[in-house]
């Protein structure tokens, strides 16, 4: 799941932000590598209904549902939800979240004593999120992880570490912290820890999970460079794939967990792997220069990823995997056999085997062109062949994509989410 986050300075003792909690810094953990102390209250169920999650607006800059231009806030961090259906900010001043499809502002919560918040992972659409501090004043030390049930409108539970978080990734069932080289998972239930595991340096929190129940996959870097780990918890198997020669700069996962897309730092090239086996599915080629590649998603039926970099360019790519199992004769892209982004792949690809790469890579079948200068994450909105980009500007995009003739995509909607007076 695709997130960006502003890199935050280190911060001085902390008040415990929950007052339930235990408040003796001494506690000490019987697991060698676990956090330093961990609490759960009141952990409920996360479907409330639609009227439990207050929208009450307790900004007091806002008047007559503008803000002035003055009390505009710096984004640290922003993020999708697991479906892609809304998205949530973090703010020097708190978080706030919006629906994507129709765009709207939900709720926003400033928060006191500044309230920087560098993480915020929401859970599905429920009142549960999980919230790091951040910015030049946390509102939270750096290296807790607060559970907010936003229907109490205060943090119910917190997870320490003995270092900074640089990632959380929610699943149903599931708390992922990402530290700089360890990863820890949790029952979320009782946030009981299930398992850890040790990362190469990862300062970017790069993590992975599948959103189907029932059949977890976490992908995350592994102990080498260019290289990933994938979890299989169902089946209890453990992969690794040496997907680059370089470093791993972006990865995301199809909804389910069987299909991996991987980038590296270098960023001209997305490989297209099996979970399962770890099987070199497709090669897609971003451009011939080098690129940061910030974000990448797959569509719900995985028969589309869209990539975003540093090259102010979105990219939509065709995939034309199957991986048809016994009682799903589902093929995923094989839809798309007929349609104009077969012409995406280099008309010499009848002797690849002989050509470099650059020839026998697939090229994108739509693309996007943004303002450059700021960082943008992506994902696949829920009409038909839309995408839904998000900026650090605060910039918030809607466009199509023609996926018989692909070219350039049509922008539907534009809005800043920072300042709601620049809707166009």
């Amino acid at each position: 799941m695709a997130t960006l986050s502003a890199f935050s300075t280190p911060s001085p003792p902390w008040p415990n932000p929950n007052p339930s909690s235990d408040p003796n810094p001494n506690a000490k953990s019987d697991l060698p590598d676990h956090e330093e102390r961990s609490q759960r209250t009141e952990l409920e169920d996360v479907d409330s209904p639609p009227n439990s999650r207050p929208t009450q607006n307790f900004n007091p800059n806002i008047q007559d549902g503008r803000l002035s231009p003055s009390s505009v806030p710096s984004l640290l961090h922003i993020s999708f939800n697991q479906d892609y259906g809304c998205f949530a900010t973090g703010t020097d001043r708190g978080f706030r979240v919006y629906t994507c499809d129709p765009f709207r502002e939900i709720f926003r919560r400033d928060l006191d004593r500044g309230g920087g918040i560098g993480v915020v992972e929401m859970r599905l659409v429920s009142n549960l999120m999980a919230l790091v501090g951040g910015g030049s004043d946390p509102q939270y030390p750096l290296n807790k992880v607060m559970i907010w049930d936003d229907y109490e409108s205060r943090c119910i539970g917190e997870l320490s570490f003995r270092s900074e978080v640089r990632a959380v990734r929610l699943q149903l069932d599931r708390i992922v912290v990402v530290l700089e080289q360890k990863i820890f998972v949790y029952n979320f239930a009782d946030l009981k820890l299930l398992h850890q595991m040790e990362t190469i340096a990862n300062p970017k929190g790069l993590c992975a999970v599948s959103q189907v129940a029932g059949s977890i996959v976490l992908v995350c870097p592994g102990l080498q460079k260019g290289q990933v780990r994938v979890e299989h918890y169902a089946s209890k198997r453990t992969k690794f794939i040496a997907a680059h020669e370089s470093r791993i700069a972006s990865f995301a996962l199809s909804m389910d967990g069987q299909l991996l897309a991987t980038a590296s730092s270098k960023g001209t090239l997305v490989r297209i792997y099996n979970t399962m086996d770890g099987v070199l599915l497709q090669e897609l080629r971003r451009g011939a220069d080098r690129a940061e590649i910030y974000s990448m998603a797959f569509s719900s039926t995985a028969q589309w990823l869209v990539v975003s970099s540093d090259k102010g360019t979105v990219h939509v790519f065709s995939l034309k995997v199957n991986l048809a199992s016994p009682g799903n004769d589902k093929s995923r892209g094989a839809s798309n056999s007929n349609l104009a982004v077969a012409s995406s792949t280099s008309s010499l690809s009848f002797i690849k085997g002989v050509l470099p790469k650059y020839f026998s890579s697939e090229w994108s079948v739509a693309q996007f062109r943004l303002p450059e200068g700021s960082q943008y994450i992506v994902a696949f909105g829920h009409q038909k062949n839309t995408v839904v980009i998000l900026g650090m500007d605060g910039s918030f995009y809607r466009c199509q994509f023609d996926a018989v003739s692909g070219g350039e995509m049509i922008q539907l909607e534009y809005h800043n989410f920072l300042k709601p007076e620049n809707a166009m």
